[in-house]
């Protein structure tokens, strides 16, 4: 079983070398029942940690069942060592926050063996434990804890055992339980080493191995020991080999779920902690969420409001030109008539439809009711380029234009003022003491800036300039482009067409029309939407940031309280990369906990500041699936450096933390 040859072991410590092991050579058979003894201090302890693949020899040959295992790396030694060997340690080393069959099914989670003749269960009931299964190690006596350990160093049917003083903390009727359960367990075939000071213990061996200042001084066997074929073990004969062959490569998925359930009761066995780290993640994922949903929100308040200006339009006004330095009168000389809506739509190549306004204040009144309003004069495609179909009564048409005919449409605001709930078509109004008949109401606008867009009452524009307003000239052209021109170039094409008409002087050009560009203002308006949307979302970021920290911190501090445990694990089996999955998935646990509940907090958030504060929120698939996301990768970030630094423990030095 074991073949030393020439062994040593030594340290570089204080610029000194010094030997635990020197020239050891030493042959254990299969079946042989070992004891190795010595002062502290001899290397018995190093012996056994080299001997059980925890620790490598500075020089010579180990052979374990025929190969060679001294140059193996570190998860190689993990991987042989979970298919061939069983521990028991003299502190037990029992998982606190685990029942005693989960102590004992916990090294499967590393080896992922099954179908073995041995359940844990049945391992429990052969230590007489059965009634036990379900408690913690603080509800077992010492004697207890350390026959869970034995059910535990069994359950992957090892092919030797090794006790390193098994029975130095246990009372006397204790320790006598567990020698006879060595004896059993070598009786039935398995090979045992035994780390012992106690000469009592030794003498139930049949073999003593004693070790002085590193060197083998007595090797004595009391008895011959009956060599039997190792295919004869009840523990079955298994490969020796690395080659993956666990459940972690054949069900990933099985193995995940089970890491997760490992890294929650990691989590919940420190609750107050674990909260006020997943605290930090809430915090972050739900403001995340409710600035997305604030700002998108806004954003398609605002895209709402531009829309209802209509789709490609522009706007064309004379502006207020100087001559000498002088400021002259809004429009002069290059004032809009209103023929000059005819002649840019017929001849301006790209124009869709054409509209004219005229606009001023007017005292509305109906009944006993009056209101101060915006009355606008426009023509019959003002409906098409505005989007401004009236949803209840009818646009006026060009006969009732022409005939300066006196019918108006009412905006809602002006509508609920003067009519409540009443439907205004058929009745009629005075505007500034002229008898008008309603024949429409426009569909709802909203509010830009500081003009209500609802409190409004459009008439047609010749109405409006002869018999309400006395106006000569028009205020603006709206224009509505076919999609395919470009608007710059419309614009452009328009101000040409209108100097030429006007005789505007080449001098006076520049600053005669002004050109505004709804396109470009809803473009400008929704790209600062985003941008503020994104300031405000990349504010609520840095409390994840803070909240990844905080998580950083727990985990360093988990890895420092769990150095022993760590150990333990990669005493069992554990690997490198299972140690590095262990702590993440417990990080990964804080951090979708965290996540999860900030998810619920920004939508209640949301919900609450539309309700109570009456502002537009609306809550994205996107925001949703980026805060997750982003609380899933500041989990891996931050947990990153915790669980290198816990993998990268020696199990020999872990297991001795205090």
């Amino acid at each position: 079983m074991i073949e030393i040859s020439h062994l040593s072991k030594k340290y570089e410590l204080g610029g000194g070398t010094v030997y635990a092991l020197r020239d050891v050579s030493l042959n254990i058979g299969p079946t042989e029942f070992v004891a190795i003894m010595g002062r502290s201090g001899s290397g018995k302890s190093t012996l056994l940690h080299i001997l059980g693949l925890l620790d490598q020899p500075s020089g010579g040959s180990y052979k374990l069942f025929g190969r060679e295992v001294s140059h193996l790396s570190e998860d190689e030694l993990a991987i042989y060592r979970r298919q061939t060997l069983g521990f028991i340690f003299q502190q037990f080393h029992l998982l606190p926050r685990l029942e005693a069959l989960e102590n004992v099914s916990m090294p499967l989670l590393y080896s992922g063996r099954t179908g073995l003749a041995q359940t844990p269960e049945t391992l429990m009931a052969d230590v007489n434990l059965s009634d036990r299964m379900h408690h913690r190690p603080s509800e077992l006596s010492g004697g207890q804890q350390q026959r869970v350990a034995i059910a535990r160093s069994l359950v992957n049917a090892p092919r030797m055992l090794l006790a390193d003083e098994p029975t130095g903390n246990l009372d006397t009727a204790s320790q006598h339980d567990i020698l006879m359960l060595l004896k059993e367990m070598h009786d039935s075939g398995l090979g045992v080493i035994v780390v012992t000071h106690d000469e009592e213990v030794a003498e139930q061996t049949n073999r003593i191995i004693k070790l002085k200042d590193g060197n083998v001084v007595s090797d004595k066997s009391k008895k011959k020991i009956i060599t039997r074929p190792a295919e004869s073990t009840p523990h079955g004969q298994f490969a020796m080999t690395t080659d993956e062959t666990p459940a972690k490569e054949l069900n990933a998925v099985a193995y995940f779920f089970q890491h997760l359930g490992e890294g929650y009761r990691a989590v919940l066995a420190n609750k107050l902690r674990s909260a006020l780290s997943m605290l930090g993640i809430t915090i972050g994922v739900a403001s995340v969420i409710a600035m997305l949903a604030l700002g998108r929100g806004a954003q398609q308040s605002i895209e709402a409001q531009l829309k209802s200006l209509g789709a490609n339009v522009m706007v064309v006004r004379p502006s207020a030109v100087r001559v000498g330095g002088v400021a002259q009168e809004s429009g002069s000389p290059a004032r809009i008539t209103y023929e000059d809506i005819a002649w840019v739509k017929d001849r301006i190549p790209g124009v869709r439809a054409v509209s004219g306004s005229v606009a001023s204040r007017g005292q509305v009144s109906f009944g006993n009711k009056n209101w101060s309003t915006q009355v606008q004069g426009v023509n019959v495609e003002y409906a098409t380029i505005r989007s401004a179909a009236p949803f209840v009564g009818r646009m006026f048409t060009q006969k009732e234009n022409q005939s300066r005919a006196r019918v108006a449409l009412l905006g809602l605001t002006v509508m609920r003022e003067l009519y409540g709930s009443e439907n205004p078509v058929g009745t009629f109004i005075k505007i500034n003491k002229v008898n008008f008949q309603v024949i429409g109401v426009m569909p709802e606008k909203g509010g830009t800036g500081f003009r209500d867009q609802d409190d409004v009452i459009v008439i047609p524009i010749l109405t409006a300039m002869h018999r309400l307003m006395g106006k000569v000239y028009i205020d603006s052209i709206d224009l509505e482009g076919d999609g395919v021109t470009n608007l710059d170039d419309l614009g452009d094409a328009v101000k040409r067409s209108l100097y030429a008409r006007h005789r505007i002087p080449v001098s006076l050009q520049d600053d005669a029309y002004q050109v505004m560009n709804l396109a470009d203002i809803r473009a400008a308006v929704s790209a600062t939407s985003s941008t503020m949307s994104a300031l405000l979302a990349s504010i609520a970021a840095v409390s994840l940031l803070v909240g990844g920290i905080g998580i950083m911190n727990i985990m360093l501090v988990s890895v420092t309280e769990r150095t022993k445990e760590i150990g333990l694990r990669k005493a069992v089996g554990a690997r490198r990369r299972d140690i590095l999955f262990q702590f993440l998935i417990e990080t990964l646990a804080v951090s979708l906990s965290g996540g999860a509940l900030g998810l619920l907090l920004g939508v209640l958030i949301s919900l609450l500041m539309s309700a109570l504060a009456g502002w537009s929120t609306s809550i994205s698939g996107f925001s949703v699936v980026l805060s997750v996301l982003f609380s899933v990768v500041v989990g891996l970030v931050f947990g990153i450096y915790p669980a290198r630094k816990a993998a990268g423990l020696n199990p020999i030095e872990a297991l001795r933390h205090e």
